[in-house]
């Protein structure tokens, strides 16, 4: 009978709650998934085998919480005589980029770090391997990307399509600069252009720092243009070609180990995954928000 009287609040019904099954469906499947996919440990913590501490950044840079936990958390193991950051990224924010690439510039002065590169670890990925004292990336890697980007979407003319008229109170001239409801004026692109060489500036600065680069040098090939990592080693930007396990044995040699290195991993993170898509599905949305909501600044 309700499906009769009230058709189109029954088709919603229907699909909200297949929706939900779905999602339910979803996170079942993740529960399960995160339980199978578990990392098999080379070497436990804590047993005292292990020497050579593994932390991997895998996907786009957008906490950095995680990662300097690990770092910190085999920095302070006397066991472990040198670090590995695995990095398979292309990049992400800056401000999680630059604390990391702090932490790690902490940590050399304790301990030996090597970066060794996967398929990918470019802009953001690059910026903190630079912190290490020593790159490795196969000969396909893809790197570089040394550059800064911010974009937004202007959705002014959808809103003119649909009746929208937005209705703004300021307390100053540029604090809504950026707004997807109307044009971007010149004066406002060059406030934001001065903003992108300001934090370009930082990454040239700190990825020559790190890798010990002449500046200018570092300046020209931070075109944002992106390079193989054996076209990355001509240019003196990683210094070795070789796997995850050549980086291991570097890092062991550089430490001193005596006999064969033993990497040990950092306990997984189980739930981040799950944590961060229902943080993201249930997060409330504004579009006309702070400037940091409206933009993304990315290493990318």
């Amino acid at each position: 009978m309700f499906a009769r009287r009230h058709p189109f609040l029954f088709f919603l019904s229907v699909v909200c709650g297949c929706m939900t099954l779905g999602f339910l469906g979803l996170v079942s499947l993740l529960a399960i998934g995160s339980g199978m996919m578990s990392h098999g440990l080379t070497d436990p913590i804590g047993s005292g085998r292990g020497n050579i501490g593994v932390v991997e950044v895998t996907g786009p840079i957008m906490s950095s919480k995680k990662v300097i936990e690990d770092i910190r958390m085999f920095r302070e193991n006397d066991g472990i005589k040198a670090i590995v950051l695995r990095i398979d990224s292309p990049g992400g924010g800056i401000g999680p980029s630059q604390e990391i690439y702090r932490e790690l510039m902490k940590t050399r002065d304790r301990k030996q770090v090597i970066a060794s590169m996967g398929s990918v670890a470019a802009s953001g990925g690059y910026y903190i391997a630079a912190a290490t004292q020593g790159i490795v990336a196969n000969p396909g890697t893809i790197t570089g990307s040394i550059g800064v980007i911010m974009e937004y979407a202007n959705l002014m003319e959808l809103a003119q399509k649909i009746g929208i008229s937005p209705v703004v109170i300021k307390s100053g001239e540029f604090k809504d600069m950026g707004s997807p409801l109307r044009e971007l004026k010149e004066d406002e692109k060059a406030l934001f252009q001065e903003l992108v060489d300001e934090l370009h500036a930082q990454f040239v600065s700190d990825a020559a720092r790190g890798r010990d680069m002449d500046i200018n040098t570092m300046k020209d090939l931070a075109d944002g243009r992106v390079y193989t990592g054996q076209k990355a080693l001509k240019l003196k930007l990683v210094d070795r070609l070789g796997n995850l396990d050549d980086a291991i044995q570097w890092a062991g040699e550089m430490a001193g180990i005596e006999g064969e290195p033993v990497p040990v991993y950092s306990p997984e993170d189980k739930m981040g995954f799950l944590k961060w898509l229902m943080e993201s599905m249930f997060k409330e949305g504004n579009i006309t928000g702070s400037l940091s909501e409206r933009f993304r600044y990315v290493f990318r």
